[in-house]
């Protein structure tokens, strides 16, 4: 702790995204390295859990969302005696980097924690910033029951499509867009067959 509070470790890369200075884990692994093996220090990991889900980008690409549970044991070589650390780290990836960037996270945050490594700022773990698109969430069965009574009770075609133009601007799962697609195709066969 002595020997990396003398300098810390600076926040020397920038997020270009989001324009914020950050610490990388290989500025974290150069510091520590050296400094570990002078005082006979180990510093080694254990992956207790990890979680992944898929999302999207705005742009319509997938994204892997990870999150591990590690412990980290501090065994001193001398003796082997050791002090267990718990974190988590988390991190999002467009293709199999995920569960790497959230175990580098877990070890980075778990080392400054347990060292107090001197920061400036804000303690941001990542350096880059990814723009998800928000989880669909199930709309109320209320509001599907309004819905559904709206489109059977339209009694125009200009009144249906203007229903289904509301429907459109909701974040729906498939299924509930698919059941209330059905009932207005069904409803709308009632309108041509009755103006045919």
């Amino acid at each position: 702790m002595a020997d990396v509070a003398y300098e810390g470790i600076g926040k020397n890369r920038r997020n270009t995204q989001q324009g914020y200075q950050f610490r990388g884990i290989d500025d974290v692994y150069n510091t520590l390295s050296s400094i570990l093996a002078k005082h006979g220090l180990l510093m080694l990991p254990r992956i207790l859990s990890r979680s992944c889900e898929e999302r999207t980008t705005r742009n319509g690409s997938a994204l892997f969302y990870v999150t591990v549970e590690a412990e980290f044991d501090l065994v001193a070589a001398e003796d082997g005696s050791k002090h267990t650390i718990r974190t988590y780290g988390e991190a999002m990836d467009s293709a199999d980097k995920a569960t790497n960037k959230a175990m580098s996270a877990a070890y980075k945050y778990a080392a400054m924690q347990a060292f107090c490594i001197p920061t400036e700022g804000d303690n941001d773990a990542d350096s880059t910033t990814h723009d998800v698109t928000p989880a669909v969430q199930e709309a109320p069965p209320e509001w599907m029951a309004r819905m559904e009574d709206s489109i059977r009770r339209a009694g125009s075609q200009a009144k249906l499509d203007e229903i289904r133009n509301y429907i459109a601007t909701k974040p729906l799962p498939e299924a509930q867009l698919a059941r209330l697609a059905k009932l207005s195709d069904e409803v709308e066969s009632q309108f041509v067959t009755e103006n045919a």
